[in-house]
């Protein structure tokens, strides 16, 4: 399958559906290792001048660690529900334990030192701009914490800027 690049303000979509209800694929890493995850928790904006991602990863998460050694990620979208399953098994299996883009049938390609799936209708190739650790001391609703974080096992907050937008086909 072939993308094409696109300018970002061609975009129309509702990210509240796209990342909350469908969700998207967290890709980092290159050809020498990645690894992805399923995430339903993160936003699109407009920060420090520049189109931005932000998203949270677990510290528990094995890509997190491919998060952290790289300078750019990839955030991918899928048509759902064709590609229900897959981001299902993405987000339950662990690469640490096998191979999870091949079990969900997800085809790797490499774009600008960073992984995306050949299955993706979207992808946002992300250059990380700041990461810092959630806090319990911070947060203003304390529901929200014993809510989502029962072991206080907080995530990482990052902030991307979305370098390059491509579309299938």
């Amino acid at each position: 399958m072939s993308f094409r690049e696109v300018d970002i303000k061609e975009l129309s979509f509702n990210p509240f559906t796209r990342i909350g209800s469908e969700w998207m694929l967290v890709t980092a890493g290159d050809e020498s290792g990645y690894n992805t995850m399923t995430a339903s928790w993160g936003g699109l904006g407009y920060l420090w001048g520049k189109n931005v991602a932000t998203i949270y990863v677990r510290p528990q998460r094995y890509t997190k660690q491919f998060v952290d050694k790289a300078d750019t990620f990839t955030l991918s979208f899928y048509d759902v529900p064709k590609y229900r399953e897959a981001l299902n098994i993405c987000g339950t299996l662990s690469g640490r334990d096998c191979d999870k883009a091949k079990k969900a049938g997800l085809t790797p390609f490499f774009v600008d030192g960073t992984t995306a799936f050949n299955e993706a209708s979207l992808i946002f190739v992300c250059r990380k701009l700041y990461a810092d650790e959630l806090e319990e001391r911070l947060f203003l609703d304390h529901e929200t914490v014993d809510a989502h974080y029962p072991q206080r096992d907080f995530h990482t907050l990052y902030v991307a800027e979305i370098t390059k937008v491509l579309v299938k086909q």
